[in-house]
């Protein structure tokens, strides 16, 4: 059994310490508020996040870094994404020498385009950094209810042996050394999350959602390949996988999000949707590659302001008519 640290008290940081307890891991949390480092190790709950779930009584939460990361030999950066630089900066006097760090938020940088593995490693060039994604809720996880996901480590033979290691009855893990592809599969698809929860929240019907999906798809693909992904990665669990599954419930933030722009709701007290802080430096990006992302770039301006719900309906629904695969033409 291994020695894990997690970084991020969260949804999603307080779920895989819960699950990788239950495996017999020995875990230690980390987070900045001392309050809910508390009700986690003492009430073995995290109610703002987590509502009710229950968690291992064994596993313990600190806001000190020190004792977090002591003796860890694996530690999962699961903070929202555009904190891992500073978390990340914040972790380099305490970590032990050989720890491998799993970059485990989904997000681009969006002041330097980097993904989560790149920010982590300009942080910690010392260390291996690889990549924890796929199709997941925290509310399921906690649970204990079965979940697979891509873990992606610079090369494959000790990618497959960290994921045979961290595998158990509820969580398993296929190997990858594609640690591209496995973060920008993740990082793309909340954008599109919240381009199919506005079709959603505008009431433009079930045929409208599929028809994103399916082109955001095609989009997801062009950009990340642009961006050093290997396709069958993006076909896999943190790509297609991912997608479909934060594209079908309101248990998404992403999703549930795009429901609310799209019905004109006040979304100020809303919590973190990632894709809001992706779509800026993600359409940058697509535009340095000179990729075309229409459904990504009219989730832009819809975002921000620039573009109503139903004037993007109409504005992608006018685009020029064109063969569905030009590239095989």
């Amino acid at each position: 059994m291994s020695r894990i640290s997690v970084i991020g008290t969260g949804a999603w940081g307080t779920a895989l310490a819960a699950a990788f307890t239950r495996q017999g891991h020995d875990v230690r949390l980390w987070g900045r508020n001392a309050a809910t480092c508390e009700e986690i190790s003492r009430q073995h709950s995290n109610q703002a996040y987590l509502g009710d779930a229950r968690l291992p009584e064994s596993l313990t939460a600190t806001p000190d870094m020190t004792v977090a990361l002591e003796d860890a030999e694996i530690v999962l950066f699961v903070a929202p994404a555009q904190s891992t630089g500073d978390v990340a900066a914040q972790a380099t006097a305490h970590l032990p020498q050989d720890a491998v760090l799993i970059a485990c938020a989904k997000g681009i940088d969006n002041r330097t385009g980097q993904t989560q593995s790149e920010v982590i490693g300009e942080k910690l060039p010392d260390h291996v950094v690889g990549v924890l994604s796929g199709p997941s809720f925290a509310a399921d996880v906690v649970r204990g209810l079965p979940t697979a996901l891509t873990l992606a480590l610079p090369e494959q033979e000790m990618a497959q042996a960290l994921a045979q290691e961290l595998s158990g009855d509820a969580i398993r893990l296929y190997a990858s050394d594609d640690t591209i592809g496995a973060q920008i599969g993740g990082s793309l698809k909340n954008v599109m999350a919240i381009a199919v929860g506005i079709c959603r929240g505008g009431g433009m019907g079930a045929s409208a959602e599929a028809a994103l999906i399916t082109r955001g798809y095609a989009e997801l693909v062009r950009l990340g390949v642009a961006m050093g992904a290997r396709p069958e990665t993006l076909m896999g669990l943190s790509g297609l996988g991912d997608l479909v599954l934060t594209c079908s419930s309101e248990l998404s933030r992403n999703f549930a999000y795009g429901i609310a722009v799209g019905r004109g709701q006040d979304v100020s007290g809303l919590k973190l949707a990632e894709g809001v802080h992706t779509v800026s430096i993600a359409n940058e990006i697509a535009a340095r590659h000179a990729i075309s992302c229409p459904v990504m770039q009219t989730a832009g301006l819809v975002l921000s302001g620039r573009m109503s719900a139903d004037k993007a309906r109409t504005t992608l629904m006018s685009r020029p008519i064109k063969a569905e695969h030009p590239e095989t033409r």
